[in-house]
């Protein structure tokens, strides 16, 4: 006998006072809770309950014994949910990243999993392949390029990572006029259709219309820029390379947005999400 499952039963009818409001509860039927009252009475001895014009009341010994019903149920969940953080803080967490998060934040992302006790193991694809890995159980959640169709995925908070312009060495950009002979190096518009139209719009707004160059990491960016034919954006703290220069331009409107997105909750979240939002590395 489920010595646990009919223990929730007599808590349930008890509390109730009746055996079909208890019935619904449970979600049962009423035939087999009876049943199963019958049963845990013959498993201990003694009755439990008695039924009465108004109900169903407790025999002394009823009355008794649960109080600690209750209390070895309520400890029985706890003992459940002790386990569940265990094997969480133990398992392999499959995290998806998009590849405009530098190697500095995935190592954070990794570390945070780490300190919290467990592995992660990263894969790298576009926002639009990600939501479908995690929408397939592929990955058990996924970093993403914000904004972005997440449905039916649930998300997180929305982190802002600071980004900087990134202009060939030896050119003068002071201001976003500097720029508009250049084509603008970033991922594709197919891996995130909202993200890359609010770019775009963000940039028409400072007075520049760019030819999208489809840049899918930030070494196909690099590569544009150093070419002297594109400019481009990095969330890198410590990104430096052979004929490109770092400028500061605009405000958080070109930040690098990314949210964490699942559809079973990963228990190990809150490293992730505090790994992200804790960024505190100077970009300069």
């Amino acid at each position: 006998m489920d010595l646990l499952r009919h223990l929730r039963f007599f808590v349930a009818v008890a509390e109730e006072g009746h055996f079909g409001h208890a019935a619904d509860r449970l979600g049962m039927t009423q035939p087999p809770l009876s049943q199963g009252i019958r049963r845990l009475e013959d498993r201990l001895g003694v009755p439990l309950l008695t039924r009465t014009a108004r109900g169903v009341g407790l025999t002394p010994a009823g009355a008794e014994l649960l109080p600690r019903a209750t209390a070895l149920l309520a400890d029985a969940a706890r003992f459940t949910e002790d386990a569940q953080r265990h094997r969480d803080a133990h398992a392999e967490l499959r995290i998806g990243v998009v590849p405009q998060l530098s190697a500095w934040h995935v190592a954070a992302v990794v570390d945070g999993v780490r300190r919290a006790g467990a592995r992660a193991t990263t894969t790298v694809a576009s926002t639009v392949e990600l939501v479908a890995a995690v929408v397939a159980g592929q990955l058990d959640c996924a970093v993403v390029h914000h904004p972005a169709l997440v449905h039916p995925l649930e998300c997180g908070g929305v982190a802002k990572l600071p980004a900087e312009f990134l202009v060939p060495a030896g050119r003068t950009v002071q201001r976003f006029a500097h720029l508009r002979d250049l084509a603008l190096a970033a991922a594709p518009r197919s891996h995130n259709t909202a993200a890359c139209d609010l770019l775009v719009d963000s940039l028409r707004a400072k007075g520049i219309d760019p030819v999208l160059l489809a840049a899918p990491t930030d070494r196909d960016v690099v590569a544009a820029v150093a070419s002297g034919a594109a400019f481009g954006i990095t969330a890198d703290p410590g990104l430096r390379a052979p004929g490109v220069e770092r400028v500061a331009l605009g405000g958080d409107e070109f930040f690098l947005r990314v949210r964490l997105v699942w559809r079973t909750e990963p228990g190990l979240r809150a490293a992730i999400e505090d790994a992200l939002a804790g960024d505190r590395h100077a970009i300069g």
